[in-house]
């Protein structure tokens, strides 16, 4: 038999139950062959953060009686490909703590997965809203009743019950999201204006992470607009990041408005664009505006920001396009240069 060379072959020989997450700039279902080809050296990684492969593993082996769960960030090269030094160690040491004979994995070695996270380079703790949204997802897609916190979150929502927001659970505003039908989100975006800015911030760092209505976009937007009038950024970066994964033309529009004022493109609102409507990027026009923005102000990270979205494999090319084409003169092509120097330093 073949040694035992990858996760992906690790979990296929154990024939335990597995489901993948992405853990980086979205909470989103991981295809099992996207983890076979990357580890592999077939692909990047398609949603990189902070130059690496952030990954949810849920999984039951043998007599488990519960899913284990594994956050690892996978270190990228400068292409975005895997960096295997790290993953081979931890895969070594976990073929040392279970045993070789992975297909034979019982009770007994099974009690010891959990331990192989402590002192692992490769663990990393998200989120409390990245958390909330993995329970709510891994626990509706095996079929699984949400949590106790979801009827209070939609009697609330709904208006029907008067409920003190305060004790609304953030696990019951990502089960509601998660499970959130038409009706509900048309009823959602009718009764936003009302909701309390804590309450909107919660929900929205929960919706980034699914694709929403129409009805429910044009609510955030308008959300964001008001915000933005009075001064209050959180709200409106909130806003932009909760349509970013969202695939219509008023969110494009939308960005490109906030690109188009000097004065609306502060450090956060790129931020928000970046982070989490990096699909918006891939425009011939947003993609050079927006590094335009992100040069003029002096308060951004240009090369940490430019390093980040380039090892998005749909936007590597064409960052390194508009890099290219930057105007002489051009605050992009200044920063651009800074940039290359340091790195030649």
């Amino acid at each position: 038999m073949q040694p035992i060379q990858t996760l992906d072959e690790f979990f296929t020989r154990s024939g335990g139950e597995v489901s993948l997450y992405h853990m980086g700039r979205h909470v989103v279902p991981c295809p099992r062959e996207s983890l076979a080809a990357f580890e592999g050296g077939e692909m990047a990684w398609p949603e990189p953060w902070q130059g690496q492969a952030r990954l949810a593993i849920v999984f039951r082996l043998g007599d488990m009686p519960e899913p284990a769960i594994w956050f690892l960030a996978l270190p990228l090269d400068e292409q975005g490909m895997i960096a295997p030094a790290q993953r081979d160690a931890f895969l070594n040491r976990l073929l040392e703590t279970l045993g070789r004979a992975v297909s034979n994995v019982g009770r007994e070695e099974t009690a010891d997965v959990d331990h192989l996270m402590k002192d692992n380079p490769l663990a990393f703790t998200p989120s409390v809203t990245f958390q909330a949204m993995l329970n709510a997802r891994a626990t509706h897609d095996r079929g699984l009743s949400a949590s106790q916190h979801l009827e209070p979150v939609e009697a609330y929502l709904s208006g029907q019950q008067t409920i003190d927001w305060q004790a609304l659970g953030l696990q019951g505003i990502a089960d509601y999201v998660v499970r959130m039908a038409t009706p509900d989100a048309e009823s959602l975006a009718q009764r936003l204006p009302e909701l309390p800015t804590t309450v909107i911030h919660s929900l929205c760092y929960c919706l980034e992470h699914q694709p929403l209505p129409q009805s429910l976009v044009v609510a955030l937007q308008r959300c964001g607009e008001a915000a933005a009038q009075v001064g209050d950024i959180e709200t409106l970066c909130a806003c932009l990041r909760a349509v970013g994964n969202t695939d219509t033309s008023a969110v494009g529009d939308w960005y490109t408005a906030l690109l188009n004022d000097p004065a609306a493109c502060g450090p956060d609102v790129l931020a928000a664009i970046a982070g989490r409507g990096w699909g918006y990027l891939e425009d011939a026009q947003r993609l050079p505006l927006f590094l335009q923005r992100l040069a003029e102000d002096e308060r951004s990270d240009f090369a940490a920001v430019v390093r980040d979205i380039a090892l998005i494999p749909r936007l590597r090319l064409p960052v390194m396009m508009a890099l290219r084409d930057a105007p002489t003169g051009s605050a992009t092509q200044r920063r651009l240069t800074q940039m290359m120097s340091q790195r030649n330093a």
